[in-house]
């Protein structure tokens, strides 16, 4: 998709709040510092759209995009890190779960992780919550430029098995620094709302 236009139209804590549209969503969910801001900016063409931080764990909100008038990229709160109490955590878990479990225009969550790292237990909680709830899944391994690629095989076995990692699902290497996987994400999104 060549996409010239893309802007924050909401940000969310709850359902009534979400965008009252019938366009496809998709879900970006990952660890507060996997780089998805980098992956939506990318995907965009946009340097800042999605604000990156070098404080992890600032998305609070589900946070809608608009995406050339025919998606939505919903930017889910990064688990993890965040310095927040257990309450917090404990409602942003609700939110994320509310919105994952039961929004119709959800069409795939992609889930990045972290190709130089196995996957946390926060990971793997996500990718089988995704599963239980039979929603399709696009993994994403992101920051593909800081291992060399000789070695990419080797990582990708290693998180595909701590994933239990479904073979119908996609799997995709990516880097913002090389745009590495761009192409390939695009196809995925597009298979998924098509």
């Amino acid at each position: 998709m060549k996409v010239n236009s893309a802007e924050i139209v909401i940000s969310a804590v709850s359902p009534a709040q979400y965008p009252d549209t019938p366009l496809p969503e998709i879900a970006l969910a990952g660890r507060s510092n996997v780089g998805k801001s980098s992956f939506i900016n990318t995907l965009i063409n946009r340097k800042n759209l999605a604000r990156t931080s070098s404080k992890p764990g600032k998305t609070q909100t589900l946070n809608f995009y608009l995406i050339e008038n025919a998606l939505h990229f919903v930017d889910v709160p990064g688990y993890g890190y965040a310095k927040v109490s257990k309450t917090e955590r404990a409602k942003w878990g609700k939110m994320i779960e509310t919105y994952l479990s039961e929004r119709e225009q959800l069409r795939a969550v992609v889930s990045l992780v972290d190709l130089r790292h196995a996957p946390s237990q926060e990971d793997i909680q996500m990718y089988n919550f995704l599963k239980f709830y039979d929603i399709p899944v696009i993994v994403v391994a992101t920051k593909a430029d800081k291992i060399p690629r000789g070695k990419w095989n080797k990582h990708e076995s290693v998180i595909k098995k701590a994933l239990n990692f479904d073979n119908t699902d996609q799997f995709i290497l990516f880097s913002s620094v090389t745009k590495q996987g761009k192409e390939e994400a695009w196809e995925a999104i597009e298979a998924a709302i098509s």
